[in-house]
C-alpha cells in the first residue's frame, strides 16, 4: 500500500469516529480487501484504483461493478467508465475475461491473494456520479469500487493518495488509526452508501440531536456559515423529533456549489447536495436550499432505515422494484416543507403557498390522469429517470403526487384522531416496528395498516382512489379539515393556447412538448417541428403569437418538419392550466382550529 507524507500545515476538520488498528485488521486466514485510490491524471478526470484481496481459498472469483446506485432508480452501467482492467498475482498477469457487462472472472486456484488495478473515468456532474478534475475529486462509490461477488458482507479499507494540493477528505466512513486519508467500511453496503469528497473544500460543523454534523462546501458560494449552522441544526432537531432518535454518531453534508445546481442523493450517514453558489443570499434561494437539506436528511430515516421491503439488502446487478417510492420519496417531499414550517424556518403563509404551488404543478401535468401513483413508483426504472418528450402526458412524479397524498393522509389522521395523532406517529411507529423491531423493510400492506392504525379506519377506498387509481383529488375535502379551501386564480380566464412549449436557449422556435388534449395535440403539431408562421405572419416572439385571438378561433400554423414546410389548420382551445391558492374558510370550527394548529405547528 502506498502512503503519502502530509505537509505540517495540512488543515483537517475531524468529525469522524476513529477505527483502531485491531478493528481494521482482519482475523488471520480471513479474506482481506484493501483499496488504494490515486489521481495521477486528475486533470484528465481519472481515478486509479488498486484493489488487494488476500486470504482467498476458492478456485475462482467473480469481480463485479454495481450497475446502479441506491436512491437513484436507473441502471447506469458504471462499468462503462472502467479502463485498463488488470489482475495479477505473484508478479504475473492473470487472465480476467469479462463474463457479463459488469463482471470479470479470475481463476484463483492455488492463489491466496490477487492484485487488481483499473482506472475509472470520472466526468459526470451529478449527485450520483463521480467527478474528478484538478480542483477536487468526488467519488460516488458505487461507480468506483469493484467488489468480489458473494462477499458483500466483508469489510474493507480505502486509502486515498490525494492529487497535488488536495488537503482534506470528507466522508462518513470511519478513519483508521486517526488517518483521515485511510477509511474503514464494515461491509460493501456501507461502502457503497458513503460518498467521498477529496480536495480543499470549506468544512464547518455543528452539533444537533446528540450528533456531530460536518458540512463540506465545494465550489465556493455566498453562504453564511453561522446562519446555516443554526438553521440546519433546527432541521435536524425537528426531524429527529419525528422519529424519537437520531441513529447516527456523525453525519456529513457534501454540498457541490455550481453556477446552476440542484438535486440531492441520500445516504445512510451522509448526503450529497447540488446547489447554485450565488443563491444563498436571496430568501427564496436560501429557503430552497434548506428544503433540499430537510429532504435529504429526512431520508436517513425514511428509505435508508425505514424502507420498502425490497430496498435492502440490495441487488447491485439489476433493478430492485417497489410500488412504494411514493412513500419513500413522496412522503419525504412533503416533510421537507412540513419540517421547515415546524422548525419555524418558514411562515404558515409561505408553507400554504408552497402547498398550493405543488398542487398546481401536479394538476397541470396530463400524465396525472394516465399513470397511477403505485405504477409510477414501480416504473421509475424505465420511465421516471428516462423521460422523453411525451412523459408529461403519460406519467406522474411519485415525488409530486406522493407529497399530495401525504398531505391528505396527515390531515385525515389529525382530523380523525381529533388532534391526538398525525403522520409523525405513523412514521415513528413504522420505524420502531420494522427497522428496529423486525429488522427488515415493510411490505405495501404493512404500511397501509400503519396508516390505518392512526387514522382509526380502513383506507381501502383512499388507496383505490389515490394510490392504485386515478380519481381526481378532492383537495377541499381534506383542506377543509383544517379550515382551508383551495381556489383556482385562473378559473375565470378565457385565454387561448396551442398547448406547446419551446426548446430553451434556441433562437429557432423548436417545439419540445405538445400537451395531451391541446389544440396542437388534436390538430397534429408535433414535437421537433419548427414554428415559423401563424396566419402567414412570421413568428419572431413566441409570447405574442396568439395576441388578439380567443378560444374557438381557427388559425393556420406553418412549421418546418424535417426541413419541409407544412401548414396546418388549428382550432384554438382555452388554456386549462390551474394556479391554486389556499385560503382560510370563514368562521372555522373548534375542530378545524385543532387540526390547523397541529398541521401547521402553531
Amino acid at each position: 500500500m502506498k502512503t503519502i507524507k502530509l505537509a505540517p500545515v495540512l488543515l483537517i476538520m475531524v468529525f469522524f469516529m476513529d477505527v483502531n488498528t485491531s478493528k481494521a485488521t482482519q482475523t488471520t486466514g480471513a479474506t482481506h480487501i484493501a483499496y488504494t485510490v490515486t489521481f495521477p491524471e486528475a486533470q484528465a478526470h481519472y481515478a486509479d484504483i488498486e484493489m488487494n484481496i488476500s486470504g482467498l481459498h476458492q478456485n475462482g472469483l467473480d469481480l463485479k461493478m454495481p450497475v446502479w446506485t441506491p436512491g437513484s432508480y436507473l441502471v447506469r452501467e458504471f462499468a462503462k467508465n472502467i479502463e485498463s482492467f488488470n489482475v495479477s498475482a505473484n508478479g504475473k498477469t492473470l487472465a480476467s475475461p469479462k463474463t457479463s457487462k459488469n463482471c470479470w472472472h479470475v481463476n484463483t486456484a492455488g492463489l491466496s491473494a490477487i492484485n487488481v488495478k483499473y482506472r475509472v473515468y470520472c466526468f459526470e456532474i451529478s449527485v450520483r456520479t463521480s467527478f474528478v478534475d484538478a480542483s477536487h475529486g468526488f467519488l460516488s462509490t458505487t461507480g468506483i469500487f469493484i467488489y468480489p461477488d458473494k462477499m458483500l458482507h466483508l469489510p474493507s479499507t480505502v486509502h486515498i493518495v490525494p492529487y497535488k494540493g488536495w488537503t482534506k477528505v470528507s466522508t462518513s466512513l470511519d478513519m483508521v488509526n486517526n488517518d483521515p486519508f485511510t477509511r474503514y467500511s464494515p461491509n460493501f453496503d456501507i461502502l457503497f452508501d458513503s460518498p467521498i469528497e477529496i480536495g480543499n473544500q470549506d468544512v464547518f460543523g455543528f452539533d444537533a440531536a446528540g450528533v456531530k454534523y460536518e458540512v463540506c462546501m465545494v465550489g465556493g458560494g455566498n453562504y453564511d456559515k453561522e446562519r446555516l449552522k443554526t438553521d440546519m441544526a433546527k432541521i435536524v432537531e425537528t426531524e429527529t423529533n419525528v422519529f424519537g432518535e437520531n441513529p447516527n454518531k456523525h453525519y456529513v453534508f457534501i454540498v457541490h456549489n455550481y453556477l446552476r445546481g440542484g438535486g440531492g442523493l441520500e445516504h445512510l450517514s451522509s448526503t450529497t447536495l447540488g446547489a447554485s453558489r450565488d443563491s444563498y443570499a436571496t430568501e427564496s434561494g436560501y429557503r430552497n436550499f434548506l428544503g433540499l437539506v430537510a429532504h435529504e436528511h429526512f431520508h436517513l430515516w425514511n428509505v435508508k432505515r425505514l424502507r420498502p421491503f425490497v430496498l435492502g439488502p440490495f441487488d447491485y446487478d439489476k433493478e430492485n422494484y417497489t410500488t412504494d417510492l411514493w412513500i419513500a420519496e413522496g412522503f419525504t417531499a412533503y416533510y421537507q416543507n412540513r419540517v421547515l414550517r415546524h422548525a419555524n424556518l418558514v411562515t404558515p403563509d409561505i408553507f400554504l403557498t408552497t402547498v398550493a404551488a405543488e398542487m398546481s404543478v401536479m394538476e397541470n401535468q396530463p400524465g396525472a390522469k394516465i399513470q397511477p401513483l403505485a405504477e409510477a413508483s414501480y416504473d421509475a426504472w424505465i420511465k421516471a429517470y428516462r423521460p422523453n418528450e411525451n412523459s408529461i402526458n403519460s406519467t406522474i412524479s411519485y415525488y409530486d403526487k406522493g407529497a399530495e397524498v401525504a398531505t391528505l393522509l396527515d390531515l385525515e389522521i389529525i382530523n380523525d384522531s381529533k388532534g391526538k395523532y398525525c403522520l409523525n406517529d405513523v412514521m415513528k411507529y413504522m420505524y420502531n416496528t420494522y427497522y428496529k423491531g423486525k429488522k427488515r423493510g415493510y411490505k405495501d400492506i404493512e404500511f397501509k395498516h400503519g396508516l390505518e392504525k392512526f387514522a382509526g379506519k380502513n383506507l381501502d377506498d383512499f388507496y383505490a382512489k389515490y394510490v392504485t387509481g386515478l380519481a381526481p383529488i378532492d383537495y377541499n375535502h381534506y383542506l377543509g379539515y383544517a379550515g382551508y379551501k383551495v381556489t383556482d386564480e385562473l378559473v375565470s380566464t378565457n385565454d387561448p393556447t396551442l398547448g406547446i412549449t419551446f426548446a430553451a436557449n434556441n433562437p429557432k422556435k423548436i417545439i419540445s412538448s405538445v400537451l395531451r388534449g391541446s389544440a396542437a395535440w388534436i390538430d397534429g403539431i408535433n414535437v421537433n417541428d419548427e414554428l415559423t408562421a401563424v396566419d402567414g405572419a412570421p413568428v419572431t416572439d413566441a409570447a405574442t403569437i396568439l395576441n388578439g385571438k380567443k378560444p374557438g378561433d381557427k388559425i393556420t400554423v406553418t412549421v418546418l418538419r424535417d426541413g419541409l414546410p407544412l401548414t396546418l389548420p388549428v382550432t384554438l382551445l382555452r388554456n386549462n392550466k390551474v394556479n391554486f391558492k389556499v385560503e382560510a374558510l370563514p368562521n372555522p370550527t373548534p375542530q378545524q382550529l385543532v387540526v390547523q394548529k397541529k398541521w401547521l405547528g402553531l
